[in-house]
């Protein structure tokens, strides 16, 4: 079990990222979280195997179709053991 937080820049809200998101996840088996960022950004922090992640990580490069993707980062951070499901936060 790993935990990535990851940062998505380009056009990505407005576009049902965060949403979208949520569902790949969720169809991943991932646990965590997704947001916009003041700057226009989404950041999440996932939650799984390396390859839940890494196939959410590949997939926050395309995101819905509306969105322009410009760059994803991405930085292993602490396990949460709190996180149970895949959240859209405000």
């Amino acid at each position: 079990m790993q935990a990535w937080h990851i940062v998505v820049s380009g056009k990505v809200q407005g576009v049902y990222y965060r949403v979208s998101t949520a569902k790949r996840a969720e169809q991943l088996g991932v646990k965590g979280w997704v947001r916009n960022l003041p700057n226009g950004d989404v950041e999440m922090v996932a939650q799984g195997t390396e390859g839940q992640l890494n196939a959410l990580y590949n997939w926050c490069h395309e995101g819905p179709v509306l969105a322009k993707v410009e760059s994803v980062s991405r930085l292993k951070v602490p396990i949460d053991s709190k996180l149970v499901a895949f959240d859209v936060l405000k």
